[in-house]
């Protein structure tokens, strides 16, 4: 018999509270992880291209409460596995791909400060990738006895040929400078310049002496700059992670989803025609984000031509390789497994602490199809909520009898706050070709 692994308090506290809010927790995925063996497997073979100097993008697309950004936290943390680097964030209305105020230069900050290694998995690591640069530096100067600067220069060399390669260096000597000096405030500001934080080219030209600053115009050759950096600050390579896309969608202007649209195009190109490498991307988004032919990305069309999918791939055929991967709804026997395994986390990984016995879990299951439908599958959130409450219940409750309880569960199909109903809610202006009216 397979002995049980114990789970910290601190990990279970926060699977167990982020799973009752209906949010995907920080750490611990491995203790609920189930099921989508086969879009696991290719989004590992898309990092494993990634690290051999190659690049994969996806479009991960399920509804709402699907379990999209679990299954986005699952990739990244095989990334760090296999000694990428990540960084990733949310889009809103503050954040999206290109924009004109700073939305995209914010996205870029809140995705470089989320920067995570195998070493710093919680993110921040941005500091520790450059000092781990900065001292390979040092050593081969040391052992060559060359200038430290030389050496950076030689090393960063090629990515002077990309836009903004020239301020890379710069900006990374003055880091060294900060370092050797004792100056923590350099340090500081060429870590806020690697972040896109600095609003004004001046405040920049005064704090590091260069010219140009990470804008909202040069956020894509921003990220392929960093990914070539990390490439030869010694990891495999960068991974990308944007969830969240559906505010591309409800934006009212057809104008900044078309300019976000071809800012996509962009990315995907350069990935299919394997213009640059060593760099994935994986966006999360509904249906409606990736099919509506008004709002979505197939209303551009040259998106819609790239990312239509695989005819053959009906009637239960699947096909993985190409750029959208669709989630599949979680069977029957995966959903027990999952309320099996949050039964596990409850009990500290500890069997003979469960708060219920295994006919609890048919029965739970029961109870879900009678009252939501085979909604349940497709989007189990809401059920798993129901669940860590349910089990809650019993912990602070002793005595109280599961049958009995399981009865008064009451679940709602998921439907997503603020879905399409507000679509038209956030935007640059009403210019929109169409609109909804309601008799």
């Amino acid at each position: 018999m397979t002995r049980a692994t114990p789970i910290k308090p601190r990990d279970r506290d926060v699977i167990l509270q982020a799973l009752a809010a209906g949010v995907v927790p920080r750490t611990g995925l491995r203790h609920v992880q189930v099921g989508r063996a086969a879009e696991v497997g290719a989004l590992v073979r898309d990092i494993d291209r990634l690290a051999d100097g190659g690049a994969a993008i996806r479009f991960v697309i399920g509804e709402y409460g699907a379990g999209k950004t679990f299954f986005l936290n699952l990739v990244r943390l095989i990334a760090l596995e296999r000694k990428c680097v990540t960084i990733h964030a949310d889009l809103a209305p503050d954040r999206r791909i290109h924009a004109s105020a700073g939305q995209a230069r914010g996205l870029y900050a809140e995705a470089v400060r989320n920067m995570a290694t195998r070493t710093k998995p919680d993110g921040g690591a941005l500091a520790s990738v450059v000092e781990r640069f900065v001292t390979d530096c040092m050593n081969e100067a040391s052992q060559k006895a060359r200038p430290v600067e030389a050496v950076i220069d030689e090393r960063l060399a090629h990515l002077q040929e990309h836009v903004g390669g020239y301020d890379y260096a710069t900006v990374l000597k003055a880091y060294w400078r900060g370092s050797e000096d004792g100056d923590e405030v350099l340090k500081a500001s060429a870590l806020r310049w690697l972040r896109g934080e600095f609003s004004t080219k001046t405040e920049a030209r005064q704090s590091l002496g260069v010219r140009n600053i990470i804008d909202d115009d040069g956020v894509y050759d921003a990220l392929k700059l960093l990914a070539a950096f990390v490439k030869l600050a010694g990891y495999s390579g960068l991974l990308v992670v944007f969830d969240e896309m559906v505010n591309l969608y409800k934006l009212q202007s057809s104008q900044a989803r078309n300019q976000n649209f071809e800012q996509i195009l962009r990315m995907l190109n350069d990935v299919l025609q394997g213009n640059f490498g060593g760099i994935g991307f994986v966006f999360g988004g509904t249906p409606e984000f990736l099919m509506d032919t008004r709002r979505g990305l197939y209303s551009y069309a040259a998106l819609q031509s790239r990312l239509s999918e695989n005819a053959f791939a009906q009637g239960g055929l699947v096909d993985l390789s190409g750029p959208v991967l669709r989630l599949q709804s979680l069977t029957p026997e995966d959903l027990m497994i999952l309320l099996s395994n949050i039964r596990l986390v409850f009990a500290s990984g500890d069997p003979a602490a469960h708060l219920v016995p295994d006919e609890a879990l048919p029965a739970f299951m029961d109870h879900c199809n009678r009252h939501v439908g085979e909604a349940y599958f497709r989007t189990p959130r809401n059920t798993i909520k129901a669940f860590v409450q349910f089990l809650a219940v019993l912990e602070q409750n002793p005595g109280t009898q599961w049958h009995d309880l399981v009865a008064r569960v009451e679940i709602a199909p998921d439907a997503e706050a603020g879905g399409q109903g507000d679509a038209d809610q956030t935007g640059d202006g009403g210019d929109d070709e169409l609109a909804s009216i309601r008799l």
